[in-house]
């Protein structure tokens, strides 16, 4: 079930609706905005739309980062296992 929550980004307050608890939502607003902290701070502009976006290409790219990483790990655990099932059939 999804519960409302109360989080702030860039001094605004947002309501959202999440079924994560109430610790994970604190752990991810403190994620975006130590992550906007960090790129904001690197801008000599502060034009908010400017750091929102290059924050959002940032995070993305560390997604898409993991998520490569995970398949490459899949890859590498099904091998291992075929090596393995070779080896126990041997």
């Amino acid at each position: 079930m999804k519960t409302a929550h109360s989080v702030r980004v860039l001094g605004r307050e947002i309501s959202v609706r999440s079924s994560a608890p109430a610790e994970k939502v604190q752990a991810v607003e403190t994620f975006v905005n130590d992550r906007l902290q960090e790129i904001g701070s690197a801008l000599k502009s502060g034009d908010a739309q400017l750091v929102l976006t290059l924050a959002l290409l940032n995070t993305a790219e560390e997604m898409l980062d993991l998520r490569s990483a995970k398949e490459s790990d899949r890859a590498l655990d099904t091998r291992a296992r075929e090596i393995i099932e070779r080896l126990e059939t041997t």
